[in-house]
């Protein structure tokens, strides 16, 4: 079959094809300037016209008709050579069969040896052995170890996720892949490499690496492939001689066969290394053959047993120098100032950097010293590395690298305070110009952290990358650039306010325990200087995290720890508006957590620190508090009242700035707005914030946090469709998640259970009671809906005795966040299985659950569908049919039809079969 007959549509072919290169829906969505959404529809209709199970299998499917399409050849994500491959067929073939027999291969020789070229055509030789893919990962432009896996996970396609590390992101979407991984230029970065490796091939048992490096990388799996220089051997028909010929031919001097012989000479002169050759052929218009022959001659007699270079790296220097000083002092000046750039940079850049013209770099790349490609922006010009690490120290013997590194600074200060005013951050020609300038921002901030005289420059810098790259929705690396902005000044209310907005990230990316430490180091900063409002805020801070966000911790504090940071905040606080809010929203966490808690205490704790933060003027305590009263508020049974305080939540957020503190709450209130208004029964509501939690760029990589409360809602109304669409998502995300516990996961895999309940699919509901089961959470914690899921399903199936056995505890015998927002849904499924189970005291159930649910209008039209049944009053029971689809639950309007019995009946079991759901026993 192919896309056509399969009656897929352009742009659903574009999607598949980026399912197949493993992209996420956010980057695809980045690739095509199209929406998470729309992607995520795609994908939900390709799943239908190909009859695909889930995700993985259309990501295979593509790359099937890809290579089809190709005559059986795979996808490859290496870079396309501008020149012809020449020669070294012994060292092709041998290094191929190294590739495909030993897990990583490292390829290694001096640099200009050719390793790069070699790797690249040997990766599309063995591609085939590949079906999963074989990607290409270039680490020139990182000065950071650190950075090696971030830099994997963008060419494999992998975006980070909250609640793990790049590093662990890539390892679980590579751990089943037969795949081949082209690591280039190792050697800067070995030591970020190396351990990388090790736990990338240990994790990832079918995939292959090939490295190329000049030194050994030193991991358990490593197999050494050394490259030598092109072979000499067989004179003027030699490898190298063949290359010579091959690049002159293509500048436009192609030589004369009785000129070989020289060619050859010159070719040992340079000792075979294929950098040099290219760029000795390059010169040839200019110089002739004897010309070459003259100069190389002259330098390399100058160079020679000399301490600049080892023996391997003395070719290559040679070839260097020679070819630099045949350039004008302008242009030998540019090439040495704009070896600065570790990534392809513009006129503009070079310009602004290096004093460089468009003629200056128009001549180096002529020269073949400089690589020019066009793009969007205009022509970005790129050195290669040996040529910029020669310039570098061109530039430090020259006494300038300082200078130039500092326009570099400046430069990349001024990009970035561009790039912050753009009216629309994180959209994609943001994206493009971030992800442009980014490496040479890290470069020179590596750099600035060791010059004392730039330390406030450097301090700058990466307060501004951590703003660009969280952004960029790159989170971990946000919260690494805050934390080493704050151990770069020497202010200690700047540094508070970096440990402050790393602590935020923390709180984005699910790590409760760095939120603690960052905040509690915000303290100790502020009580250095003798701020006792800036120390209690702090405290009390990092104590109301380990009761608000304690989901997120791998491991809580010890017992009384945070009670111990508050009562410390309670002495220091004072009068301070922002540092009695900070106490007071403290008080509340600790002391429910308390032996003596009581409701009304508990209630007034929480109007207090709402009134406090309201007070304050800063809308982000503000919400905090309220989150906090929504929590006694639900304690208490008003779940109405919790409804409302989260609703508040969500307006009062809407119009804050978007900062990392500020997302946290979003997605915080978010949330518990659409779980709230499914305790409520407003589903429309519930869906509305499930759709604004679910396009959050922040969650774009965590897709079952992300859909958890629109499953929840679709899965209530019935809405088979949008549940089996946004489930596969749910589910491969939180495998990538390394397997997050937290109730709000487990609450949506109850609910999307239910449904395939609700289909008759035993088997796909056993596999997602397995998942609830997986995710950990204590049983009294979802014994509310689970008991409600697993009775709509029963009272479906005709088992109403079942369903109310299943309901027998009473709700204030439950523990609070069991029963939670599901007070409403438990009475009334309970009271309605009462009555349809017959039990003597069923109308006196309906009478009691009234009240309560009163304003819920799907709790009110299950009481009044019972108490219609009983009565045996069909106009009633129809009367809560149209209750239901006024609430949009077209489920239980569709299952009302059928208890209505007659011709009612079947109009029920055609709208169940709509709703793809089985037929229901009355």
């Amino acid at each position: 079959m192919t896309a056509v007959q399969a009656g897929i549509s352009t742009r659903e072919a574009e999607v598949l094809a980026l399912l197949g290169e493993h992209l996420s829906n956010a980057e695809i969505a980045a690739r095509l300037f199209i929406s998470v959404r729309t992607v995520e529809t795609h994908v939900s209709s390709m799943l239908r016209k190909l009859d695909a199970p889930d995700r993985r299998a259309l990501a295979q499917l593509a790359v099937e008709w890809g290579r089809a399409a190709r005559g059986g050849d795979v996808t490859l994500g290496l870079p396309a050579p501008v020149t012809s491959f020449v020669g070294r067929a012994q060292e092709r073939a041998a290094l191929a069969a190294a590739v495909t027999t030993h897990r990583q291969v490292s390829a290694v020789g001096p640099g200009g040896v050719g390793k790069t070229r070699l790797a690249l055509a040997v990766a599309g030789d063995v591609a085939p052995e590949f079906p999963d893919g074989v990607w290409f990962v270039d680490l020139v432009p990182i000065t950071d170890a650190a950075m090696v896996g971030a830099t994997v996970a963008a060419a494999v396609g992998v975006g980070e996720q909250q609640g793990r590390g790049i590093d662990d992101t890539v390892i679980s979407a590579l751990a089943d892949r037969r795949a081949l991984l082209v690591l280039d230029n190792c050697e800067q970065v070995r030591d970020g490499v190396a351990p990388f490796l090790e736990r990338l091939l240990a994790g990832a048992p079918k995939l292959t690496v090939l490295a190329t490096s000049r030194a050994r990388l030193m991991v358990p799996f490593e197999r050494v492939h050394p490259i030598p220089p092109m072979s000499l051997t067989g004179d003027d028909d030699s490898d190298a001689v063949a290359l010579f010929l091959d690049r002159a031919a293509a500048v436009g001097s192609p030589v004369a066969a009785e000129q070989r012989e020289q060619v050859a000479e010159i070719c040992r002169g340079l000792d075979g290394v294929a950098l040099a050759i290219e760029l000795a052929a390059a010169r040839l218009p200019m110089l002739g053959l004897d010309g070459l022959s003259g100069v190389l001659a002259d330098q390399l007699r100058v160079l020679t047993g000399g301490a600049r270079a080892d023996d391997r790296h003395r070719s290559v220097r040679a070839m260097l120098d020679w070819s630099v000083a045949l350039l004008d002092p302008a242009d030998r000046t540019l090439l040495h100032r704009i070896a600065v750039f570790v990534a392809p940079f513009t006129v503009d850049a070079a310009a602004q950097v290096g004093g460089a013209t468009m003629d200056g770099l128009a001549r180096l790349t002529e020269q073949s010293l400089l690589s020019a490609t066009p793009a969007p922006g205009g022509m970005r010009y790129r050195t290669l590395a040996t040529i910029r690490q020669y310039g570098l120290e061109q530039l430090a013997a020259s006494g300038e690298l300082d200078g130039v590194r500092a326009e570099q600074l400046r430069w990349c200060l001024a990009i970035a305070a561009g790039l912050a005013q753009d009216p629309k951050p994180g959209a994609g020609p943001w994206r493009a110009r971030f992800d442009d300038v980014a490496d040479d921002m890290r470069a020179v901030l590596g750099w600035a952290v060791t010059a004392a005289d730039h330390r406030a420059d450097a301090y700058a810098l990466a307060v501004a990358l951590a703003n660009l790259a969280f952004t960029r929705n790159l989170i971990g690396e946000a919260q690494q650039r805050y934390e080493q902005a704050a151990a770069l000044t020497d202010d200690p209310y700047a540094a508070g306010a970096a440990l402050r907005q790393a602590a935020a990230v923390a709180g984005c990316r699910m790590r409760g325990d760095d939120m603690y430490r960052l905040y509690y180091a915000a303290a100790e900063t502020a009580r250095s200087v003798g701020d006792d409002a800036g120390t209690a805020r702090d405290l009390a801070t990092a104590a109301a995290t380990v009761y608000r966000f304690s989901g997120t911790f791998a491991e809580l504090p010890p017992a009384g720890e945070a009670a111990a940071l508050l009562a410390e905040a309670q002495e220091l606080a004072g009068d301070d508006p922002a540092a009695s809010a900070a106490v007071a929203l403290a008080e509340c966490g600790v002391f429910s957590d308390t032996a003596e808690a009581d409701l009304p205490e508990a209630v007034k704790r929480a109007e207090r620190a709402v009134d406090l933060a309201r007070t304050s003027g800063d809308p982000l305590a503000h919400s905090a508090a309220l989150d906090a009263l929504a929590a006694v508020q639900c304690w208490a049974g008003d779940t109405f009242a919790t409804a409302a305080s989260s609703r508040q939540r969500v307006d009062l957020l809407a119009k804050v700035p978007a900062t990392p503190a500020a997302a946290l709450e979003r997605t915080n209130a978010l949330s518990e707005a659409a779980e709230s208004s499914v305790g409520v029964g407003d589903l429309a509501a519930a869906r509305r914030w499930g759709e604004q939690l679910r396009d959050l760029p922040l969650l774009a990589e965590r897709g079952d946090f992300a859909t958890s409360r629109l499953l929840l809602a679709d899965a209530l109304a019935g809405n088979a469709e949008g549940v089996l669409a946004a489930c596969g998502r749910f589910r491969d995300a939180w495998g990538l998640s390394g397997g997050l516990h937290t109730p709000t996961l487990a609450t949506a895999a109850a609910a999307v259970a239910m449904i395939h309940g609700l289909r008759g699919d035993e088997t796909a509901r056993a596999e997602w009671l397995g998942v609830v089961d997986e995710l950990d959470v204590a049983p009294e914690l979802k014994a509310g809906y689970n008991a409600v899921f697993d009775a709509i399903v029963l009272l479906h199936e005709g088992r109403a005795d079942e369903a109310f056995a299943l309901l027998a505890t009473e709700p204030d015998e439950m523990s609070e966040w069991a029963i939670w927002v599901w007070r409403h849904w438990y009475l009334a499924v309970r009271a309605e299985a009462a009555a349809l189970s017959g039990q003597p005291d069923a109308r006196d159930q309906i009478a009691a659950a009234r009240p309560i649910v009163a304003g819920n209008s799907i709790a009110s039209a299950h009481l009044d569908r019972a108490e219609a049944l009983l009565d045996n009053d069909s106009s009633r029971v129809l009367a809560a049919a149209a209750a239901f689809e006024a609430a949009g639950s077209r489920y239980q309007r569709a299952r009302t039809l059928v208890l209505a019995g007659g011709d009612h009946a079947k109009q029920g079991v055609a709208a169940l079969a709509d709703l793809g759901l089985a037929p229901s026993t009355p």
